[in-house]
């Protein structure tokens, strides 16, 4: 099948075009490298680079491609940025869908797979939230993402596009940008190989649902490859286990600890320093993937620790490869 994956140099989305190639699928991606990497990309896949915001652009790649399938990872990802700058957070990610679902009607594509956000639409929740949970985003980005899914519903009423929203949970592991605001692990494992002191936001009494890059990308697959009786439908995809900050960097601490020593740069890694809280910030999120082990036949697959490692590992390969 031919699929275009925006945001398919970035974190997720690369992660994505090499689970398609590897099951037979042609892949394109279309990024603006503002966080995406070139080298991301495997060499037989193309790139298409520029912005979803920018309409004749992302018509011509549509017009070039012509993709069955569309998976909609590219996006404004931090929820801090969305605060400030609102305005900037709904052109990239409800400007920028728009013109994704609009190309992709007109293209006469079968299936949009996109990038929701268990971890912002339900406010805060203390127990897994299933899918029927009502919405409850308090912040620009899950406004938006929100939104988004009400268009994706829309165009599958109105144009006969059939449609899947992934609610993810906090997704993490190798490639995740280490130097924007959104994706603490990775902004935790540059800091804490360097020998730096992290900042933890607030109390670190945050609860979060940390679900691997991999297993994501596996859902994904897994909700292009499954006929589906609804035209919308959406899923969580997480661990429904939760695990707040202060744990987190604990563990994030002495893994880098173990890496550090195993090749031989016996560097002190400080205890984290506390900041201020974080506008925006919900105090606790987990999600429910029953309906996913369901009807998708998905699991998680990677445990917490087993994740974190081998993410630990990638950063320290980088490190050492530059």
């Amino acid at each position: 099948m031919r699929v275009l994956v925006t945001g398919g140099a970035g974190f997720i989305g690369s992660h994505i075009v090499e689970l398609l190639l590897a099951n037979g699928h042609e892949a394109t991606a279309l990024d603006d490298l503002s966080s995406g990497r070139r080298e991301n990309v495997p060499a037989s896949v193309g790139l298409e680079v520029g912005d979803v915001r920018d309409r004749a652009f992302v018509e011509r790649v549509f017009a070039s491609t012509k993709p069955e399938a569309v998976f909609h990872e590219a996006a404004q990802l931090s929820v801090s940025r969305s605060v400030r700058e609102p305005v900037f957070d709904a052109e990239v990610n409800l400007v920028g869908m728009l013109n994704v679902l609009e190309c992709s009607v007109k293209a006469g594509t079968k299936k949009v797979i996109f990038a929701s956000s268990g971890g912002v639409l339900y406010g805060d929740v203390h127990d897994p939230a299933p899918e029927t949970t009502p919405a409850n985003p308090v912040s620009p980005y899950g406004i938006a993402k929100w939104a988004s899914e009400r268009y994706l519903q829309f165009f599958a009423a109105e144009h006969k596009l059939p449609s899947v929203a992934l609610r993810y949970a906090n997704v993490y592991g190798p490639r995740q940008d280490p130097h924007g605001e959104a994706g603490v692990v990775a902004i935790f494992a540059k800091k804490m190989l360097a020998g730096q002191q992290v900042t933890i936001n607030g109390d670190g009494r945050y609860i979060r649902d940390y679900v691997f890059v991999r297993d994501v990308a596996r859902a994904n697959l897994l909700a292009l490859e499954t006929p589906l009786a609804q035209p919308f439908t959406a899923f969580n995809i997480g661990t429904a286990t939760g695990t707040d900050v202060n744990e987190l960097a604990a563990t994030m601490r002495t893994l880098c600890g173990e890496v550090l020593q195993s090749a031989g740069r016996a560097t002190a890694i400080p205890e984290p320093t506390h900041g201020p809280h974080r506008p925006g910030d919900l105090r606790s999120s987990l999600v429910s993937i029953d309906k996913a082990n369901q009807f998708l036949g998905w699991q998680p697959n990677t445990p917490l620790g087993d994740g974190l490692r081998e993410t630990v590992q990638w950063f320290a390969a980088q490190v050492t490869a530059n």
